[in-house]
């Protein structure tokens, strides 16, 4: 096969009619900014949607993450343990405060954080817990939570890959103390750009709230008691996500039929394997992923993916790993799981909109692209 203009990318927002008449809306009504009636709603619904006691929005999913640890008291001199896969965002919000995020191994069944590697790591300078839902499979909650709770730790479960997900019936974001969700443009949900934070601890959503607005008392305007941040979301975004949150079960569900379409398809393939999904639990359909080749293949992923770039299929490789990135770097730190994922992993085009035509199609340039490593 030969280069083509019929290209496939590996993300597309699903974006329809109610999302439109929402955003006009909200424009026609002037509040365009961090206040108005979409924002009230989308936290309203979203905190119920995940079975949490309130949400706070934020303006995307890092500055969520850092949100939580600056609430939290977290600062110089702490360590916070997250894993060594996970996107650069989940490391630099710890960085951000001034602590030090101490990288540990995944576990090869989840691709997620290993409790056993979090109990190893934890020390006296151990202030909390950062557990990654890696492309949509949540981490090990009940282990992590009976861990955190032994040693007074803050648990944070990362979720920005993962709305929609349930572990033992229980929905992202009311798994952990906070969890916070990313609305990235390639995320299940979205409005381009966007975050929010879940917790069931008013005292923690409180000082969440007084950081995400400049740190202004809500009882004397323009009274800064605190130093805080611009974090808040608009209520254009927050009429968005209004409208996907609407149509979040036709979105999962469809997501869902894509990737069960490659995993089906594809499974007779040797040199592929597909995520496996931990008993319990409902993985969320981000992004259909698959490692290439044996343990400790490092070249076949990248061959496949130049070939299926080709082919006109895109690909993300796996992230990564925190410790081999110079802002964190830390030669001491030992994750092959990690390392072997990282070299091996791939993401193949995922979104609501591709129909089961398309999924044929992208299976059939997979094939010849592996054909190429065979």
């Amino acid at each position: 096969m030969s280069m083509t203009d019929d290209r496939y990318p590996v993300a597309r927002p699903s974006l329809s009619d109610l999302e439109e008449r929402y955003v006009v809306d909200a424009l026609r009504s002037g509040w365009v900014s961090s206040q108005g009636p979409y924002l009230n709603a989308f936290e309203d619904r979203f905190a119920r949607r995940c079975a949490a006691g309130t949400a706070v929005a934020t303006a995307n999913g890092t500055v969520a993450l850092h949100l939580v640890l600056a609430a939290a008291g977290i600062g110089p001199g702490d360590e916070v343990i997250v894993p060594a896969l996970t996107y650069v965002a989940t490391a630099n919000a710890v960085a951000y405060c001034g602590a030090r995020a101490v990288c540990v191994d995944v576990l090869p069944q989840s691709w997620c954080v290993d409790p056993a590697a979090v109990r190893a790591a934890i020390g006296p300078r151990t202030r909390a817990v950062v557990a990654v839902d890696l492309y949509g499979h949540p981490a090990d909650y009940p282990a992590l939570r009976a861990l955190c709770q032994r040693h007074g730790l803050l648990l944070v479960a990362d979720a920005a890959e993962s709305f929609g997900a349930t572990v033992d019936g229980h929905p992202t974001g009311s798994l952990a103390d906070a969890t916070t969700f990313s609305f990235f443009g390639n995320k299940v949900i979205t409005a381009g750009e966007g975050g929010c934070v879940t917790t069931s601890d008013e005292a923690l959503a409180a000082r969440m709230r007084l950081l995400r607005n400049q740190g202004m008392d809500p009882q004397r305007r323009y009274y800064f008691p605190v130093l805080g941040y611009n974090y808040r979301m608009t209520n254009l975004a927050a009429a968005l996500l209004c409208a996907q949150l609407e149509r979040a079960d036709d979105i999962i569900a469809r997501r869902d039929a894509v990737i069960a379409g490659y995993e089906t398809q594809l499974a007779d393939e040797p040199a592929l394997a597909a995520q496996h999904v931990v008993a319990g639990v409902r993985r969320a359909p981000w992004m259909a992923a698959f490692l290439v080749g044996p343990a400790g293949d490092a070249t076949s992923r990248d061959t496949v993916a130049l070939a299926l770039d080709r082919l006109g299929v895109e690909t993300r490789p796996f992230f990564v790993p925190i410790p081999e990135l110079p802002a964190h770097h830390d030669p001491q730190a030992y994750c092959p799981v990690t390392v072997d994922l990282s070299r091996r992993g791939i993401n193949l085009p995922t979104y609501p909109e591709l129909t089961d035509a398309g999924v044929k199609t992208v299976v059939e340039r997979v094939r010849a692209a592996l054909s190429t490593v065979a």
